[in-house]
């Protein structure tokens, strides 16, 4: 059999593994890409559910608001404050007021855009999503008989 055509069917198979190989590690790129969208679209819906849960019953916009930051404080399993965290709370402030002022109406634009501004804010202060911030592992606590 002539080696050329062996050493061409080799560069064809060659070529047809490199060619899995690559998609293979772009599918799993792209997996990974949605698969943080849902995660974060979820914890979004989560989140925006407890702080318009904590606000529902406010008479006021500055309740309706410390409602918010109590339920977000709550919901990140911040206990005390820090300088950082009261700057997520703070320009969390906006998400809130929108959400407090469309319960009256149907402002959903001005609530998505509240949220959109927080996440980007965030997004561009800190490096990273805020949705990140719920990924924290709670350690394992180590369980005692006594």
């Amino acid at each position: 059999m002539p080696a050329s055509f062996l050493l061409e069917l080799r560069t064809s198979a060659e070529a047809a593994k490199a060619a899995e190989t690559s998609f293979r590690h772009e599918a799993a790129r792209r997996i990974a890409a949605l698969e943080q969208d849902r995660a974060f679209a979820f914890r979004r819906l989560n989140l925006m559910q407890v702080i318009a849960d904590a606000i529902d019953p406010a008479e006021s916009e500055d309740i309706a608001v410390a409602s918010a930051f109590a339920a977000l404080r709550t919901r990140l399993g911040w206990n005390a404050d820090s300088e950082a965290r009261l700057e997520v709370i703070s320009h969390f402030g906006p998400v809130a007021l929108a959400m407090f002022r469309g319960s009256s109406g149907d402002q959903s634009a001005s609530i998505h855009a509240a949220l959109v501004d927080f996440e980007h804010w965030y997004s561009v202060s800190r490096g990273s999503s805020f949705w990140a911030l719920f990924e924290q592992q709670i350690p394992d606590t180590p369980a005692v008989d006594f």
